[in-house]
Parts: C-alpha cells; structure tokens; sequence
C-alpha cells in the first residue's frame, strides 16, 4: 500500500500572523483554521465514514440476534458473545492499535484496519456455524481498534485548530454520539427486508469505498522518535480490559456463582500491573501523563458515563418496544431515530457555541439535560404510550448527549505532545466503548434484579424502570466529574497543536 514517507520533522513555527490569537496554532497546509477546503472536506468524509462503521457495529446486530439464532443453533450463551465479542476485542486492543499508528503510520495503520474490518464483516456474514459468527466479530473488534484511534489522530492533524476543528470534532462526535440509535435503525430495515447476514455484509461495500479514498486523499503522519511497542504493557491491557468487561457480562448469571468476582479481580490485578509497567517503561503504551492531565481525564470520565448510558439506554428502549409494546424490528428501529435526530440538530449550534463559552459549561450542562431525558423514560408501562413515554425522553436525551460528545472528543485530544496523539485518540474511542460495555453489564444487573425471570409486561417493565434509573444515577457521576476535575479550558488555545507533525 503506498504512502507518503514521514520526514520526521517537525515544522518551524514563526510568530502567530496579525490578528491571530496568541493560542491559536499556525496551519499546517491542510486546512485553515476557520474554513474546511475541498480536500480536507474529503479527508473528514473518509474518517467521518470509518468512525460510523465502528459505531455502528456495536449495535446493528442487536434486533437481529433472533432470526441469527435461530439460523444457526446458537445457545443463550452465543446469542450473548455476538455482542460481547465485538466490544470486548474492540475496548481490549485499542490503546495497541493507538500506539501502531503512532509510530508505523496513521494512514497506514487506518488502511489495515479497514481492510481488516471488511474481511472480519464478510467472514460473519457468510457464518455459517457459531465460531464463525463469534471469530468474525472478534476479528470486525480488532479491525476497529486498529482504524478508530487511527482516524481520530488524523482528524487531530489535519484540523490543528479554530473553527475547521470544532466543526470536525462536532461531525465525529454527532457520529459517535447517535451511530448506536442509528444502527439499530438500519438493523432493523435490513433484518426485516433481507435478513440478519445483511447487517454485518453492508459494511463490506462501505470499507472498499473508504480504504480507495484513503489511498487517494490521506496523507501520511506519524510520530518522531523510536517506535519500540510496549508489549508487556499490551498484554496486560488487554487481558485487565478483557477479564473486567468478560467479570461484568458473567455477573448476569451470579456474581460468586457465575464467576464474576474472579474475573473482575483477575482483570484488577492486570489493570494495576499496567499502571507499575506504564511507570517504568521507557516507551509506555499508554503515558500516564495522556490520562492524568486533568481536563482531559475529566472529559475522559464524563465521556465514559455517555458510552455507557448510550449503551444501555438504546438497548433497553429497543427492548421495550418490541417485547411490551409489540412493534416490529423496522418499525422499533424508526422509533429509536428521534434520539439521532436530536442530536444532529444540536450539534450545529453547540459547534458555534463551543469556541464562545468553553467546553465546561457544555459538559456540565450536557450530563444534566441527558440525566433529565433518562428520567422521563421512567415513565413507561406496560399499557403506556411510546410518543408520551418514549419519545419525550429520547429527544431530550439526545440534546444532552450532544452537549458532551461535541466537546469531549476534542478535549481528550488537546494540547496532547504529536507522540501521544494516537494514544490519546485510543483512550477517547476505549472509554466509549468499554463504558459502554460494563454500563449495559451492570445495569443488566438491575434488570435481573427487578424483572427476576418474570415474562409479564408488568416484570419487564420494572426492569426496565430500574435500567433507566440506574442511567439516570450514572449521568449524575457525569455531571460531578465535570464540575470537580475540569478547569474550563478553552478549545482552540491547543499548545500541542503547533507541534503537531506536518502532513505529506
């Protein structure tokens, strides 16, 4: 695959130019800092593509679990992992593939992921057996952790500052904020219409489209210095991430007799192992110094409370449509699309909001006004109303989830150092995606608290009561998070970005 070699340099910055703010970062001649040219615009259509494949495929299986179940004999086990293993691998691997395109390349290692991803999607879209169902969306995992950091990094580079950049982090944040609802809308149309293979082959013809486009209009980039990987660093990463989410999943079952406990403490003790390794490793995989700086690990937290109310939320409300209120898998599918909508129609004027007020008061605010539409969805009941119980609740929801995500994303990559970009850009997409699978984990937990084994509307809707309760005490951590640990920085006043590593 041919890409532009990285000269390693990094380019001399001379005085800001009149009328510039003393913050502000030059450009790198990809973009201006206040208009998005051509050839960026298709840049961010290229990544903006990627980051919705990754999002969506954490959900778009969902509503077609039954009719892939019964197709190929899987147990209530497998029907579990279908999920699970996508979201394990993906959370597990992504500082890893955080690192890799740091140091091997960024347009490199997007290419591969994509490539990697459109392989995994067409080998569990042709299963034909559970391992291969189960193996492909363990590999769709990987391929993701390779190309979402990657693509968040070269956003990063390619928007360095001013409005461009708060416009790209709004377009990728509007993706990964509403791509949960939007996949169960899609899979639900092709479920209904031509089958439950059709919700992992779709991907296919997208990733070809991407991986010719970034080809054509990616340049290279990636970090100075030496490119040595953290490999035991690695290993215990991924195996802390992996047995914390598996201990989470098991708990469903008993938290001592399902064996939750032992993995939750398994994945502690390699969690731990990471932070001593990280803290002596000349080349950590993660620098500590990427999570602990305060606003961004603030917007870290608050992003990883979204992930799992996202996660949980959209899932439970699915449920609630078809098992209580009777609707069809298409038609659940569009009554999930308010909170989409929502979100894409404030997400313009948070964009202009952004640069005037800070990021802090969006992200005390956001958490707030999410918090409220969980609460409304409280509401619903067995011989309820989805535009009174449901609908409310999804539209203010989704206001408040776009509140967080326009500025969490660019805050968890501002004023990084150029060789932590890929990292940094891996912790933001893992706390979305681990957050969202220990939050659907845990507050499954109150479901089968509250529900029990009970069938009747009345017991799935105490369920689901619970869930949303649950949610609603989880955005509540997200708005104490962002009061005590932010200090309202101002996006656009990116130090790091004039390091950034030019593009060639």
């Amino acid at each position: 695959m041919p890409t532009s070699p990285s000269t390693g340099t990094t380019p001399t910055v001379g005085p800001p130019a009149a009328g510039a703010s003393a913050g502000s970062a030059p450009t790198t001649g990809s973009t201006s800092t206040d208009r998005i040219d051509a050839r960026s615009r298709l840049v961010l259509v290229t990544l903006a593509a990627a980051q919705l494949l990754v999002i969506l495929d954490t959900t778009i299986v969902n509503i077609a679990i039954p009719q892939a179940a019964t197709e190929l004999g899987l147990t209530a086990d497998g029907r579990q992992w279908i999920i699970t293993a996508y979201a394990l691998t993906f959370g597990a691997v992504l500082l890893i593939g955080g690192r890799i395109a740091d140091y091997w390349g960024r347009k490199r290692t997007f290419v591969l992921g994509v490539v990697l991803f459109a392989a995994a999607s067409l080998l569990a879209g042709l299963a034909t057996v559970p391992a291969m169902l189960i193996g492909g969306r363990v590999l769709q995992g990987a391929g993701a952790a390779l190309m979402a950091p990657a693509a968040l990094s070269l956003v990063s580079v390619t928007f360095p500052s001013g409005r461009a950049r708060n416009t790209a982090f709004g377009v990728l944040g509007a993706i990964t904020s509403s791509g949960a609802a939007v996949g169960l809308l899609l899979g639900g149309v092709l479920t209904e219409f031509v089958g439950w293979r059709w919700c992992l082959l779709v991907n296919v013809p997208v990733a070809a489209v991407a991986v010719v486009a970034a080809v054509l209009v990616l340049r290279e980039s990636r970090a100075e210095g030496h490119g040595r990987l953290d490999v035991a660093g690695a290993v215990t990463i991924a195996i802390g991430l992996g047995a914390l989410v598996y201990g989470f999943t098991l708990a469903e079952r008993g938290w001592v007799e399902g064996g939750a406990l032992v993995a939750i403490g398994i994945g502690v003790v390699f969690l731990v192992a990471f932070v001593l390794i990280e803290l002596r490793v000349a080349a950590p995989l993660l620098p500590l110094r990427v999570v602990l700086d305060r606003n961004r690990g603030g917007a870290l937290v608050v992003q990883t409370c979204a992930g799992a109310v996202m996660a949980t939320v959209t899932l439970y409300v699915t449920f609630h449509l078809q098992q209580v209120l009777g609707f069809a898998p298409l038609v659940s599918g569009v009554a999930t699309l308010p909170l989409a909508l929502a979100i894409g129609a404030v997400i313009p004027v948070l964009v202009k909001t952004v640069p005037r007020t800070g990021p802090k008061p969006l992200m005390v605010v956001g958490p707030v006004v999410a918090g409220i539409g969980v609460l409304l969805l409280t509401r619903v009941s067995a011989d309820g109303s989805y535009w009174t119980d449901v609908l409310p609740g999804l539209v203010v929801m989704g206001a408040g989830m776009a509140a967080i995500f326009v500025p969490a994303q660019n805050m968890a990559l501002s004023r990084v150092r150029p060789e932590d970009a890929g990292a940094a850009a891996a912790a933001a997409n893992a706390t979305n995606q681990i957050g969202g699978a220990v939050g659907l984990a845990v507050l499954t937990n109150l479901y089968v608290a509250h529900a029990g084994a009970g069938r009747s509307a009345g017991a799935l809707v105490a369920g689901y009561d619970a869930v949303f309760l649950g949610a609603a005490v989880v955005m509540a951590i997200a708005v104490v998070a962002a009061v005590v640990l932010l200090r309202n920085p101002q996006l656009g006043e990116d130090a790091g970005a004039q390091q950034l590593p030019a593009m060639h």
